[in-house]
């Protein structure tokens, strides 16, 4: 009776290791899901929802570029700055080049400030977490889409916002990382995602 309920007792062990294991494996795509769900850290909204129409509530949107030291590419938004209505969708653009000699690919992340509006905030299109792939001394453009949810204007908590910053961060990918032997001096880096190319600069 003893080894049989030892043997339930590690039988039960083993299980829930093996539990912990596969809730640590899909922690961070879970935690990417519920930020974009939520809003959570600054993160925005993103889905196929359009705008519902602008109202004549206008905010301004400011717009943020930055790399990691171990990327090549100078990146930089093609509009500082745009006052948009409440409700109504909206195209911007960033763009980059590679200052290397060798094809570089990169991956974004973003995020929107103050916090407490990235709920509000919608992109419709967007290049983040997707492989970007640029030639050696090319350039590319990178498309997205957005607005604002006019019921910014009505919560308490945040309709004292009258300046939304989005910000994008470009990291050197995993696989570029390695092919290229730089993992050592990439700095951090984002390992591999769905790939969607941007779009060549003639």
């Amino acid at each position: 009776m003893a080894q049989r309920s030892n043997g339930a007792v590690a039988l039960g062990l083993v299980g829930v290791i093996a539990g912990m294991g596969g809730l640590a494996f899909a922690s961070v795509p879970l935690y990417r899901m519920f930020c974009a769900a939520t809003g959570y850290g600054g993160t925005p909204q993103i889905g196929p929802q359009a705008g519902p129409g602008a109202t004549d509530i206008f905010i301004t949107v400011q717009f943020n570029a930055d790399v990691n030291g171990g990327m090549p590419w100078r990146f930089e938004p093609v509009q500082r700055k745009m006052r948009v209505a409440l409700g109504d969708e909206h195209p911007a653009f960033y763009e980059a080049r590679n200052l290397a000699s060798t094809p570089v690919t990169g991956v974004s992340t973003y995020n929107v400030t103050p916090e407490k509006a990235a709920q509000y905030f919608h992109k419709t299109q967007c290049f983040c977490f997707n492989q970007q792939t640029i030639a050696a001394g090319g350039e590319a453009q990178f498309p997205l889409s957005f607005w604002v949810d006019p019921a910014i204007a009505t919560d308490p908590h945040t309709r004292d916002v009258t300046t939304i910053t989005l910000s994008y961060t470009f990291f050197r990918s995993l696989e570029d990382a390695n092919r290229t032997g730089a993992l050592a001096k990439a700095g951090p880096h984002i390992g591999s995602t769905d790939a969607q190319g941007p779009i060549a600069t003639p």
